[in-house]
């Protein structure tokens, strides 16, 4: 287990709950009654911290290497049923983004989200789940596959960002963002939008157009980091906890002023301290919205989801 820097004090009472059980097993002496008391002491630590995290805690949350990406989320609630599909049809087969179809308790669905890799090499050949433009096309032209096959869609959220590269910005990558937009929001099919870690800038948005745009509990989502908010405003990194705040970037945060419309919880200490749970949590989650969603005509919907967006934001009208 990786602990985070104020996790210290669960690493202690863990370390601890280790020792003893290992004494009572190597010394047969009955110590159920303190390992159980300690086990809630544990319990009741973990939920203290967890109920008061920072801002940035939360951010340190969401990149918790144990979470679970993508790929895993789809695996769980299509039941291994998942067939990625792959390529834009234009240059290439971008691997920061996956997508597919897969059975969602007998009911087809297309799931597409970015995907960071589980280890060095495959976070390398995935960016970081940083896609290029031919990522965000991939997953436009799997949309239009669901849509022509009237079946709804998934797509998980979990990005610092659109890749920043020279070659990115040569193939397009703003105008294939802002294409996915003006699609996204005249999908005839249920679309549903699942933040599950890092929701960042316009990488995030282009995937994040839908009738239902949800949160996970230590998740964030964001115009910017707050590593590169810190860099613009005050030239250094060392701001980064006070731009977190400032960026209300939280699912609490975005949830209050009404950018996404529900937050899902998450299983005591994070979706990394069980992984099962999580995964059955946003399984009915999915379930329940989609449920929700089929029983309102396709041209509603895409009325319902068009008037969302459009009233996001503050309008100030000014005298000359």
């Amino acid at each position: 287990m990786t602990y985070l820097d104020f996790e210290k004090p669960i690493q202690d009472l863990e370390g601890e709950l280790v020792k003893l059980k290992e004494v009572s097993s190597k010394s047969k002496v009955d110590l159920a009654d303190k390992i159980k008391e300690l086990e809630q002491h544990i319990a009741d630590k973990t939920k203290e911290l967890y109920e008061n995290l920072s801002a940035w805690q939360r951010v340190q949350v969401s990149r918790h290497p144990e979470r679970p990406y993508t790929l895993a989320y789809i695996d769980h609630v299509s039941n291994k049923t998942f067939i990625e599909l792959h390529g834009d049809r234009t240059v290439a087969d971008d691997k920061a983004m996956v997508g597919g179809f897969g059975e969602l308790d007998g009911q087809t669905v297309m799931f597409i989200g970015q995907q960071k890799g589980i280890n060095t090499k495959m976070r390398q050949i995935r960016r970081f789940g940083m896609a290029n433009p031919e990522g965000y096309r991939k997953a436009l032209r799997l949309m239009k596959l669901a849509e022509k096959f009237n079946k709804p869609i998934i797509t998980f959220i979990d990005t610092p960002g659109a890749y920043p590269g020279l070659e990115a910005e040569e193939r397009g990558q703003g105008e294939a963002i802002a294409r996915n937009l003006l699609e996204m929001a005249q999908l005839k099919v249920p679309v549903i939008c699942i933040i599950i870690g890092e929701g960042a800038s316009g990488g995030a948005l282009g995937i994040g157009i839908g009738d239902r745009v949800l949160m996970l509990e230590n998740s964030w989502y964001s115009v910017i980091s707050p590593e590169n908010c810190s860099t613009i405003l005050w030239r250094t990194w060392a701001q980064k906890e006070k731009a977190a705040e400032a960026l209300k970037l939280t699912a609490a945060d975005m949830s209050k002023n009404g950018l996404v419309d529900g937050v899902i919880p998450e299983p005591l200490g994070g979706a990394h301290r069980n992984h099962t749970e999580i995964f059955e949590t946003v399984k009915q989650v999915i379930k329940k919205h989609l449920a929700e969603l089929g029983k309102i005509s396709p041209q509603e919907r895409i009325n319902q989801r068009i008037e969302k967006f459009s009233a996001m934001g503050v309008v100030h009208d000014m005298d000359a």
